[in-house]
């Protein structure tokens, strides 16, 4: 078991490999679909991008979030299917160099070529433990892009010991579901 500190340096991401199970303390963003969208278009257009974006830890979750008196608390924050980001995602390592990805089912060779040459590991997340997961989301540092929607929207937390994660790909260039597919081409 490997525990991590966020913000992640390229050196301790790339020390990481497949099958290394991790838990993760420090600051990570959420994104899904309208939020990659929005943020590579700012940047395309020369843009400024929200704080926490640039070397972040990047959770595909469409978290619940609810207003506790003055501040935000999340209540669930389960797992996406990454792949659905994939059109995206190596833009958005390279971008912004995203050092980090949590989300469910894995992602893309390209994205996984993106990783290599940025410094980045995919960190697999179970799915169907959006609650438990949320108890380890111990602030809502802050949201950008409220228009997009709860789900949608760049929420910033702040992680205590969120795990277990599993490197499902590394920055070497592995990948735990190449592994398998390999398997079962033969």
């Amino acid at each position: 078991m490997i525990e991590l500190r966020a913000p992640l340096t390229e050196k301790a991401v790339r020390g990481l490999k497949i099958g290394d199970t991790v838990y993760l303390t420090g600051d990570a963003i959420t994104g899904r679909d309208e939020m990659h969208m929005r943020a590579v278009e700012c940047s395309r257009q020369g843009k400024a991008v929200p704080e926490g974006l640039v070397g972040s830890v990047l959770y595909h979750s469409g978290p619940i979030v609810i207003k506790d008196g003055d501040k935000w608390k999340a209540v669930a924050a389960g797992p996406t299917t990454s792949a659905r980001m994939d059109s995206l995602e190596p833009e958005m390592i390279r971008r912004f160099g995203i050092r980090a990805i949590i989300g469910k089912g894995g992602m893309s060779k390209e994205t996984g070529d993106a990783m290599r040459e940025a410094g980045c590991v995919y960190l697999a997340a179970v799915g169907g433990t959006a609650v438990s997961l949320a108890e380890s989301i111990v602030e809502v540092i802050g949201v950008e892009w409220e228009d997009l929607g709860m789900a949608e929207a760049m929420w910033r937390f702040r992680l205590d010991k969120m795990g277990p994660l599993i490197v499902a790909m590394d920055a070497g260039g592995g990948s735990l579901y190449e592994n398998v597919r390999s398997r079962l081409v033969r």
